[in-house]
């Protein structure tokens, strides 16, 4: 087969499935996967979100122990610092200053000149999802409005965290903990895509997490997957229903949205003294009511996103099966603040508004601190308002602004409200479940949980486990010490490489015809890799051949497409995309006797939450260094 500009020159491809391939012919690659498998002492999992992060950690040793992050000074009454705001502060000259409550008290107290020179980010992890070009290029726009490379940003984030866990491993074991002795894992939501995934691995491989030279080392893992790992271990008292007739726990379903939320946060309160939960090497009683083909439903409601994930039991090892592609959007608590800002926008005008954050970006950050307060004390049933102080620096800049006082503008306004509603459950994959698992930080808001047991709870249980904040954090870890549980996955794109096939008249169209040496050929062909929503388990491989286009080159370049339709043709169809490259590096691999014509064999995973690529030249055996780059292309 010949390879030019990522097309094939004839039909000579095989699919098909092929588990001993790496043992067989990468023996050395596959010995070091092997030993890393075995080596690493310790979990750490790091659940980076939109509003909050934090990290947890497991030693293999013991795996029934997940010790959630030390404590952090700093906080906001009444609101858990377990995990921290996802926030980070720079220097005026660029360089990194603090993470989190850190930063976010440091830039607080600047003074309003001052605080318009330094680089304030927070909520910007969506960035990786809503840029649709995303490159190692791409910008983040601190509060001041001044950009600095997205990659820098996030591996400041992750270097505060590997520098924080390293030194709260060393001061508890009481020796120093190296790096190689750790796995890494770094949640994201289940509807990113492959550049975003990649971009989270750039930024881990900045920040020291691990190498390119050892990506094994680092793991990442779909938000709603790790809640569902954790969820099978539920213990009744680890839980509220909010589907039940009796009283689950002392509490009825009745009480369950007011009162029975509150001794949910008192036993996470009590447990988060100690920071480290027992995770019984048992399976809950939850999941003890599932049999073979059961499905039940995650439901991830984070700060920039919800995910939904629908997996099916398999018996009797307990393995899990994705039943459909992950499924959400930008639906997360954020969506609240936007519509807060809206309402701003409506009463004191977008032009103010715009000018206030650029000239007062320390006064928002306030102001946006106060809503949250008051948005996590929004309950159903409660008659008294909600009231929002606004800050001395808005009242008065407002008013040098427009020239008159804010009551002038309070005025003219009305009561205004709307719910951020997410209108997912209507999909055919949400009817038959046997349960719903409700998780993410959004989750705890009493308003959402009303909503979800008014809309399911005739369809299905609907279960909260108790510190549902850190339900993926927990289920990160136990993903790290097994990444093999989730067995089968569903592709979200159909993915594949544009490839020359012979003409057949009536089949393809004359406008595709290319005659060359005497052969018609048609051109822009979708070979199709894999396809939209189809099942793959995982170690489950694609294989191709390519062939250089002559014996001596060294680098094999060729461009691969996708798109969220399954039944494309062709690269030049409406719904296809480029989206990345595979590239096959030769270097190291030649021979006294090469043939004139030599066979790349090269073989792509799509089971796992990142798409690999591994290859072999078959005239040497010899492995030939694969990737597949969905960021630089």
């Amino acid at each position: 087969m010949g390879v030019q500009h990522g097309r094939r020159l004839d039909q000579d491809v095989r699919l098909g499935i092929d588990n001993n391939w790496e043992q067989n012919n990468c023996q050395k690659d596959s010995e070091q996967t092997a030993s890393l498998q075995q080596s690493f002492v310790v979990v750490i999992a790091i659940d980076f979100g939109t509003t909050s992060s934090g990290y947890a950690y497991s030693f293999a040793r013991d795996p029934e122990c997940i010790h959630i992050m030390r404590r952090w000074e700093g906080g906001d009454p009444g609101v858990s610092n377990q995990k921290m705001p996802t926030t980070i502060l720079l220097t005026p000259d660029g360089k990194y200053h603090s993470f989190g409550y850190a930063a976010r008290d440091f830039y607080h107290d600047l003074d309003p000149n001052d605080s318009k020179q330094w680089l304030y980010f927070e909520k910007f992890k969506m960035k990786l999802h809503t840029t649709s070009n995303l490159t190692i290029e791409t910008e983040l726009e601190a509060a001041n409005g001044k950009k600095v490379k997205a990659i820098e940003i996030f591996a400041c984030a992750l270097m505060f965290f590997k520098d924080h866990a390293l030194q709260e491993l060393s001061d508890q074991g009481g020796s120093q903990f190296g790096n190689p002795d750790i796995r890494w894992v770094i949640t994201v939501p289940a509807i990113w895509k492959q550049p975003a995934k990649q971009f989270m691995r750039q930024a881990a491989y900045k920040a020291g997490l691990a190498s390119p030279d050892c990506p094994e080392q680092l793991i990442i893992a779909l938000e709603p997957e790790a809640a569902s790992i954790y969820c099978r271990k539920l213990r009744l008292h680890q839980m509220i229903d909010l589907t039940a007739k009796e009283a689950v726990n002392g509490y009825s379903s009745t009480e369950t949205l007011s009162s029975g939320i509150t001794p949910a946060k008192e036993y996470t309160r009590r447990n988060r003294q100690s920071r480290t939960f027992m995770v019984e090497n048992v399976i809950g009683e939850i999941w003890s009511e599932l049999e073979q083909g059961d499905r039940y439903i995650v439901v991830d409601c984070g700060g920039g996103t919800v995910d939904l994930t629908v997996h099916e039991v398999k018996m009797p090892e307990g393995h899990l099966k994705e039943l459909y592609k992950a499924s959400g959007g930008p639906f997360g608590s954020i969506g609240v603040d936007y519509e807060f800002e809206k309402l701003l926008c409506k009463i004191f005008g977008e032009d103010f508004i715009e000018q206030f954050k650029i000239k007062r970006p320390a006064a928002w950050v306030d102001l946006m601190i106060a809503f949250e307060s008051r948005k996590r004390a929004a309950a159903p049933g409660r008659i008294n308002p909600l009231n929002i102080n606004l800050p001395f620096s808005f009242i008065d800049y407002y008013k040098k602004f427009r020239g008159h006082s804010v009551e002038h503008a309070l005025r003219k306004s009305r009561q205004f409200y709307r719910a951020t509603a997410v209108n997912l459950f209507q999909k055919p994959e949400v009817s038959g479940l046997k349960f719903l698992f409700l998780v993410g930080g959004f989750a705890e808001s009493p308003l959402l949980q009303q909503a979800i047991q008014s809309n399911l709870a005739d369809k299905c249980r609907v279960i909260i486990p108790h510190d549902v904040g850190l339900t993926i954090l927990k289920g990160a870890v136990l993903f790290g010490l097994d990444p093999t549980i989730i067995k089968v996955r569903r592709s979200p794109l159909t993915y594949g490489v544009g490839v020359l096939n012979r003409f057949v008249d009536g089949k393809h169209p004359t406008e595709k015809l290319l005659v060359k040496d005497g052969t018609r050929w048609c051109t822009d062909v979708f070979d199709k890799f894999i396809t939209a929503d189809q099942s793959v388990a995982l170690g489950e491989t694609v294989k191709r051949s390519y062939t250089p286009a002559k014996p001596s080159q060294m680098i094999i370049v060729i461009n691969i497409y996708c798109s969220e339709n399954d039944n494309v043709n062709f690269i030049t169809d409406t719904s296809v995309k480029k989206c990345g490259t595979l590239r096959l590096d030769l270097t190291g691999t030649d021979s006294p006797s090469l043939p004139a014509r030599r066979e790349i064999q090269t073989l792509m995973q799509f089971g796992d939450t990142e798409i690999k690529a591994m290859a072999i030249d078959i005239a040497t055996s010899k492995c030939v260094k694969a990737g597949i780059d969905f960021l630089n292309y």
